[in-house]
């Protein structure tokens, strides 16, 4: 295992700087994401710690071995860096067996004989495929190709591990078990671990910290939990999860409140946010499963905003309901275990429950 250090790292292809000179530390054993939308730099930067791309400056480290230098010239090849990569596309050998594919890389770094047979069998037991070790790839299910593809990485015991969006070929029940046995095996490991994707539910179950992406700079890098409860803009707010965006003017501190007027006329008051002053225009954003939804005649809570709205459209999504929503020039969504009608209702805003962001540009829907 070894820590990673990042620092300046910029690439550009053309004109377009794909990674804007990102600083990233990831420690030893850490299992850190990088999550963003297309185009956003995350791939490129694993590929230049892999060493598939060249970077155009800066530096990458991993323990005390230089990578690459911009400054020095210092360029590893991929082939000396000791990496796992394990990418979207299995890439199996057809005409190989599991036990076969996993024992090629050993044989190219010319391990034999029960050395060999034991690393094998000790990577396909962490991956729970031993009893499939004879068969060939077309005889498994994509979450079993896709563990083979681990294992082959794991045998030949690599400094640090790379995975670019490795789940998002399999469907979405076979998703989510494998983020759990994927959780298991690089705990059990304690790997060195670079996650990519664009899955946001991926990232906050697997990730120790996840670094969200934005045309190529870090947006905000943090615990899961903190970058969900407390996004450091609306473009973050809105990739974790999703947000109701709320343009409006801060009108002032009622106690432990900040009061403010939301486009349209209503006023709602909520939990204070430094460096917001009076007069400034802001953004507020609302989790959908933040907000209560109470029928005609039902009491609010004594804390918090009401807001009287309309509910337009619903949609049974199983456990729960989304509900479409109007106040006044606004769209809500909300969404509830409890069935409403189509028609007027309150909104109850907890004070907790919302974000203020300075500004009023939100997020394109």
């Amino acid at each position: 295992m070894a820590e990673v250090r990042i620092q300046g790292l910029l690439k550009r292809f053309g004109s377009v700087v794909a990674v804007d000179h990102i600083d990233l530390t990831v420690a030893d054993g850490e299992f850190l994401t990088l999550l963003g939308p297309s185009g956003c730099g995350k791939s490129t930067t694993l590929a230049a710690v892999a060493g598939l791309d060249r970077p155009d400056g800066g530096s990458i480290r991993v323990g005390d071995t230089v990578f690459y230098d911009g400054a020095t010239g210092a360029y590893l090849p991929p082939e000396r860096r000791n990496c796992g990569l394990v990418f979207q596309s299995y890439a199996l050998w057809p005409h190989m067996t599991v036990a076969e594919n996993c024992a090629y890389p050993l044989k190219l770094r010319r391990i034999r004989g029960a050395e060999r047979q034991a690393r094998v069998d000790e990577a396909l037991a962490l991956v729970e495929m031993q009893p499939y070790a004879g068969r060939y790839p077309h005889q498994l299910s994509g979450g079993q190709q896709q563990r083979v593809a681990l294992a082959r990485t794991l045998v030949y015991r690599p400094t640090i591990l790379l995975l670019d969006e490795p789940l998002s070929n399999l469907d979405a029940k076979l998703r989510e078990r494998a983020r759990t046995w994927l959780a298991q095996i690089t705990k059990k490991v304690g790997l060195t671990t670079i996650y990519v994707t664009h899955d946001q539910i991926e990232a906050l179950a697997l990730s120790d910290r996840i670094a969200v992406m934005r045309e190529g700079r870090i947006a905000q890098l943090d615990q899961p939990r903190v970058i969900y409860e407390q996004p450091a803009d609306p473009f973050v707010a809105d990739f974790i999860g999703s947000s109701n965006f709320i343009k409006g003017t801060a009108e002032g501190v009622t106690g432990d409140a900040l009061r403010i007027r939301l486009d349209g006329g209503r006023t709602v008051e909520l939990g204070l946010r430094p460096g917001i002053q009076s007069g400034q225009r802001v953004t507020v954003a609302i989790r959908p499963e933040r907000i209560a939804v109470l029928s005609q005649g039902e009491t609010a809570p004594a804390d918090g905003s009401v807001l009287e709205a309309t509910i337009v459209e619903r949609s049974y999504l199983g456990s729960r309901w989304m509900y479409h929503l109007e106040i006044g020039p606004t769209l809500l969504r909300v969404e509830t275990a409890r069935e409403l009608p189509l028609g007027a209702v309150q909104l109850h805003v907890p004070p907790g429950a919302a974000l203020v962001f300075a500004g009023d540009e939100a997020p394109v829907e």
